[in-house]
Parts: C-alpha cells; structure tokens; sequence
C-alpha cells in the first residue's frame, strides 16, 4: 500500500488542476476562481457563430476546404472551454457532416490563439424551420416561392435552404436524447392571445385565416435538451428567434420574434398548457421542479434596437429565472464608444453588449444564457476583448460574441 500511495495523492491533485482548468483560468475568460472542492459547477454558454452558407451544403465545403472563421470560433471556445454550449447559424445538414468536421478539424486540433484541444462527446442537433419551404404566399408578392430572398422569405423561418442558421447543442455530459422535446411545428395560432400581426392601414390581419392557421411559431425550432450533469438533470431550452426587422409597418417579424421569446415564458410557467404540444404530440410545460439554463441569441435587446422588449424584459424578470448580474466586457464598453462617436447613441448599459451589428445600430444585448432558480450563481460574462488584447482578433468571425454562466449544480 505504501508503494501506491504517492500515485493516488498524484491523481487527486490531477484532477483538480483539471477541473480548475476545464471551469476558468481568470486571465483568459475573466471568471472568478474556483475551489474545486466545493458543489459541482457548470459553465453554460451560448454563441451565434455565423457558420452558415447561402448554398445548401455549403458549409460543409467550407470546412472541409479549411475555414478561418471555424477557426477562429473553435479558439474562442478553447479558450473559454464551456460545459455546454449552444450554438445558433450554425448550418444543419442531414449527415451531420458539418457538426462532425467542426468537432474533428477545429475544436479537437489547438487553434492560433485558443487553448488546448477542446472535445465535447455529445450534441444534439435536428432539423429547423428555416428554408424550408411552406407553399404559401408568406411575404404577399403575388408569388409562392421563387428565387433568392422571395423563396426565403416563403419559407416557415427565412432562409435560402432548409437548415440555413441552424442550431448545434455540444455537452461535455450525456444528452438524455429520448427524453429531448422539439417545438419546431407548433402553430403559431395555438399560443393563446397571440400576437397576430395585422395592417396599420386597414386594422385587418396581415395573414389570411388560411394562413394563419397554419403558420409555425418558432422561426428556427425550440428545443428542451435535457443534459446529465455530475448535479443532476439540468434542461437547456435552446432557441434563436427571428430578427424583428426585414418586415413592413405590420411588424410582423417583430410580433413573432416577441412571442417565440414569450414560448420560453410560457414554458416555465405553472398551470396547464393544453396548446403547448411538442413534435411528439406530447402537451404541457415544464415540471415545476426542474432545472434549466435558457440559451440564445435571442434578438431582442431590453431597451435599445428593434423589437418589443416587453418580450425580453419579461422572460428577465420571470419568478423561476434567477436574478444575476448582467454579462460584461470591455469589448463591449470600446465598441459602444466608437460607434458613439459616429452618432449612435444607446440608452442600455454599453458594457452588456452582446455583439456589434454595424454602423447604423452598433452594439446590443441580443444573446443570453439564463440559468433557473435552483442553481446557484458563481460568475459569468461576455468573451469580448479590448483591442488591446492579442485575442480580440478572434471575435471578428461572428458579429455576435460568446456569453458564458457558471452555475453551481449542487445543494
């Protein structure tokens, strides 16, 4: 026994340093430090990557040919090395072609400025809305499908081939796949009390009854993925809601983007949900004692930009979401005062930023990682460098930057 004990005391501190490694080094992700003897803790990220191509299958060329954008997402994830991680314009494909040469080629190879080889050997990822065609005359052009933006926009969620801006969930822990509710054909007629866009000019609706009854909510999909973590089952509800822009005085991408957001409200909240039936057929919310971490871009800042942010300020405010500090960067508060600058003024805090959106919006809160009631709040933020920073190259590869939590799993 005493020859073998030098190595389980060489073990035990092993995995410290490791689980100190995998939950935050604070000069490179800026999280707190954490004992690792302490409840089990989760980092919980989400990040629109922008990896989508106009042409089907497109992405899939692209990184097989050898992408610097992938490259540049995949550094930013080892260096930040979330638990899970929801990724949003990541392009779905049948094969899961794309997801496996991301896994493969980018995040298990070191990338320049990353960290270390990153492996995450489960995901969940299914079809979406988006470019898939509905055969009807959604934009009113007088035209059913067609080409380039008039077949997109004819599309259940706007996009120029199905899976276009897809969704990609990447876990260190098991996937409970059997137990994985989508939302991805629930009408958006079925939501009681919802939010029907019509014309300002007229007061009539802007979708004929025809249409209207059958439209789809979620502009993408929504999906409840319940993950197996060393504290117990914790649901990500993953989404990625329609920009409410790209429309006309009906508002109508506004009014869906305001009630894809409000599907989440509704699903965390008590009492029956008769309408509320997912992909399965199987109705109802989600049980009162579970667990969850809501994640996405979910395209609607609280006070600033386009959209109705009743919609956000209400999911923010909700009993069973926890109360955190807002995500911040330095990046961000940079950002802000350039664009400021310019004549872009913002009434939201500059440091909550989640992403740059150009000259004539600038910098918003659009993506979020919002854990329940239940877990327990140890740090978060946005991974968006100053300029100064070596590193602040990589955020160029998506317009959106990556937001983190780490939430304690324990009692």
């Amino acid at each position: 026994m005493r020859a073998i004990l030098p190595l389980w005391l060489l073990l035990l501190a092993c995995a410290g340093c490791v689980r100190m490694h995998v939950y935050g080094d604070p000069a490179v992700t800026g999280a707190p430090v954490q004992d690792a003897s302490t409840q089990a803790r989760l980092r919980v990220a989400t990040y629109n990557t922008s990896l989508y191509d106009d042409a089907g299958n497109g992405l899939v060329r692209r990184l097989e040919a050898g992408d610097d954008n992938a490259r540049r997402i995949a550094a930013v994830l080892q260096r930040v090395r979330p638990d899970i991680v929801l990724l949003n314009e990541f392009d779905y494909d049948d094969a899961h072609r794309a997801a496996d040469l991301f896994q493969r080629d980018y995040l298990e190879r070191a990338q320049a400025g990353g960290g270390e080889p990153l492996r995450y050997p489960h995901r969940y990822l299914a079809p979406v809305n988006t470019g898939v065609p509905s055969g009807l005359d959604l934009d009113r052009n007088g035209v059913v499908g067609g080409a380039g933006r008039d077949r997109g926009n004819d599309a259940w969620g706007y996009g120029l081939h199905p899976g276009q801006y897809g969704m990609l969930v990447l876990s260190r822990h098991p996937i409970d796949a059997a137990a994985v509710r989508t939302f991805q054909l629930l009408k958006w007629s079925a939501m009681p009390g919802a939010a029907r866009p019509t014309d300002p000019g007229t007061g009539a609706s802007y979708y004929p009854d025809a249409i209207w009854a059958q439209l789809r909510l979620s502009s993408k999909s929504h999906w409840d993925v319940p993950i197996q973590t060393p504290g117990g089952i914790v649901h990500l509800l993953a989404s990625h809601p329609t920009p409410p822009v790209f429309d006309g005085p009906e508002d109508r991408n506004g009014a869906r983007n305001a009630d894809e957001i409000r599907l989440w409200r509704e699903y965390i909240s008590p009492g029956d949900k008769p309408w509320l039936c997912d992909d399965s057929g199987r109705c109802g919310g989600l049980d009162a004692d579970a667990r969850f971490v809501i994640a996405g871009d979910l395209n609607n800042d609280p006070v600033d930009g386009s959209g109705r942010h009743d919609a956000i300020l209400e999911l923010l405010e909700h009993p069973r979401v926890l109360r955190q500090a807002t995500p911040r960067s330095e990046g961000a508060v940079e950002a802000a005062a350039k664009h400021a600058g310019a004549g872009v003024a913002h009434r939201g805090a500059a440091a909550h930023a989640t992403g740059d959106f150009g000259g004539k919006v600038g910098p918003l809160r659009l993506d979020y990682v919002l854990p329940s009631t239940g877990l327990h709040l140890v740090g978060n933020g946005v991974y968006w460098p100053a300029s100064a920073d070596p590193a602040s190259a990589l955020v160029t590869a998506s317009d959106h930057r990556l937001v983190w939590v780490d939430v304690g799993t324990g009692d």
